[in-house]
């Protein structure tokens, strides 16, 4: 009756290289729907035994850990051995910090030795051939000639020969992510858990594993071992969280990307300045809803199996400044850069100039840490010149704060100041749109004719042509902005309506996206951008 190929099968459900699994795809949704089954079960044995017993046995709990390996093993293969030992290491460190503090030892050196262990395996696994190669570019700049290992003569040019090394998918999210573990047990912000098996389940949480939000473990462990509790609330926000998700994703972002943003970048001089402008508006509306639609469905997913993540985007492009920018995008990231480098550098404890230092450095780590190449670091440094810049600004000329009035004890409830916001806006999104374009061009050459086109080849004349030519694409960037910049109570009202419809009108609401996202879908399903970081 079934004809169905085991070969086939076994391909589908091992590693593929050139697809791996992610939130949009349909061997996801076709694993996650036998994952739902026997998560429900198992929550019901839970409930049947009263729950108490059944936490203990910590079925459910296996089950989802077991899962969320096999998640990571369709993303990077068998590179899950490093999330396995990332995760086996900072538990065992955590623990015995917590040994030595309560015998009143200095634990720092087991911080260290986290460090070490967290970032030795990021280093090397992402930098690399980037460090090899500015190190030999240096070598050869600065005149130093070194032996060659064959000859033995001084080479006049130092030359780095690439290494092959794979980059596990999420590398940078997870190791994050087990730092501040290990680090907030040596602050005394939070006690080690007493169970791998627990310690393990926050680590590889599959929603949140390969592109965050980076979760923190005093907010996620003590899920952990509560009773599950999905009530009609969490269930409906969940469904449009997933729903808003997936739109951003594989309507907006993927679309856009493909018949558009991805021709401009290839070869910006063959396009005029408008069709390039229009191309950078277009990568940060992409970006946006590429990341963001991820934590939406990471959060959703979360949801839907009883557990609670922070919100990771807030319209950020609402933002007034670029410190509100970092405060609404990627907050997650954000706030581990200011509690785990900015505050650890000094933070702003040491006087302005010191501030303005702690905050260029943390920024240029933050740069960094997207990627190993220097479009990435001169991105996350202008950032950071802009951050302090914003913050001399302010302090010097607070009249032109987005607020009429800071609020004080007298008047805590602050009036804005709507034209310095709707100014700083414009100025905000602007400059954060010119910075994206460093971080999607493939080198300083492609960032450059960018740029070029738009300040000497404009042509504004063609504006109605394009429109015409990239209906499509016009009509889903028009879309996006529109749903991204409208008032937060309409967001909060279609919540409501999604939260409050019956089940059948949300499978009807899923049918009809996912009915869309096919009849648009024009190549193989695009993995998330944050994917390579």
């Amino acid at each position: 009756m079934f004809d169905i190929d085991p070969s086939l099968l076994i391909q589908q459900l091992s590693y593929q290289p050139d697809s791996p699994m992610i939130f949009s795809s349909g061997i996801f949704l076709f694993l996650f729907l036998g994952f739902t089954l026997i998560y429900c079960l198992l929550a019901t044995a839970e409930a049947r035994r009263n729950g108490e017993n059944a936490q203990r046995m910590g079925w459910r709990i296996l089950f989802v850990t077991l899962f969320s390996y096999y998640f990571y093993y369709k993303s990077s293969g068998l590179f899950f051995w490093l999330l396995a030992l990332v995760t086996t290491s900072d538990y065992f460190i955590a623990k015995a910090i917590a040994q030595v503090k309560e015998k009143g030892g200095a634990a720092k050196t087991l911080v260290v030795l986290s460090l070490i262990l967290d970032l030795g395996l990021l280093v090397f696994f992402k930098y690399t051939n980037f460090l090899g190669e500015s190190i030999c570019t240096l070598l050869t700049d600065c005149g130093i000639h070194v032996p060659s290992a064959i000859s033995g003569s001084y080479l006049q040019e130092v030359v780095w020969q690439p290494r092959d090394i794979f980059l596990p998918v999420g590398i940078s999210f997870f190791t994050f992510q087990s730092l501040s573990y290990t680090i907030d047990v040596y602050r005394g912000n939070i006690r080690p858990l007493n169970r791998l098996l627990d310690y393990a389940f926050y680590v590889s949480f599959f929603p949140q594993l390969v592109a965050g939000p980076i979760v923190r473990a005093r907010d996620f462990i003590p899920q952990i071992r509560r009773p599950l509790v999905v009530t009609e609330q969490m269930f409906g926000t969940g469904v449009f969280f997933i729903l808003a998700g997936l739109f951003k994703k594989a309507v907006i972002s993927d679309y856009i990307s493909i018949n558009f943003v991805e021709r401009i970048f290839d070869q910006p001089d063959l396009y005029s300045g408008l069709e390039n402008l229009l191309a950078v508006y277009g990568y940060t509306l992409q970006i946006y809803c590429d990341f963001s639609g991820y934590s939406d469905m990471a959060i959703g997913i979360a949801l839907l199996l009883g557990f609670q993540f922070p919100k990771n985007f807030d319209s950020p492009y609402k933002s007034a400044s670029i410190t509100e920018f970092w405060r609404r995008w990627h907050i997650s990231l954000s706030s581990w850069l200011k509690d785990y480098l900015y505050i650890s550098l000094g933070g702003n404890r040491h006087g302005k100039i010191r501030q303005y230092f702690n905050l260029l450095m943390t920024m240029l780590l933050g740069g960094l840490w997207h990627g190993a190449s220097l479009n990435f670091i001169l991105w996350g440094g202008i950032h950071g010149v802009l951050l302090c810049l914003d913050k001399m600004w302010h302090s010097v000329c607070k009249v032109l704060s987005p607020l009429t009035y800071l609020p004080s004890k007298h008047n805590p409830n602050p009036t804005k100041n709507w034209f310095v916001v709707l100014t700083g806006g414009l100025i905000t999104f602007h400059l954060v749109a010119a910075c994206w374009v460093l971080f999607r061009a493939s080198s300083f050459g492609i960032a450059e004719q960018v740029f070029h086109q738009i300040f000497y080849k404009f042509e504004p004349q063609i504006f109605l042509q394009w429109c015409t030519s990239y209906k499509a694409v016009a009509l889903l960037m028009l879309v996006g902005y529109v749903l991204h910049f409208m008032p937060e109570f309409l967001s909060v009202k279609a919540k409501d309506f999604v939260t409050r419809c019956p089940l059948v009108v949300k499978a009807l609401l899923i049918v009809i996206l996912v009915w869309i996202v096919i009849q648009i879908k024009s190549s193989d399903v695009q993995p998330f951008i944050y994917f390579q970081f």
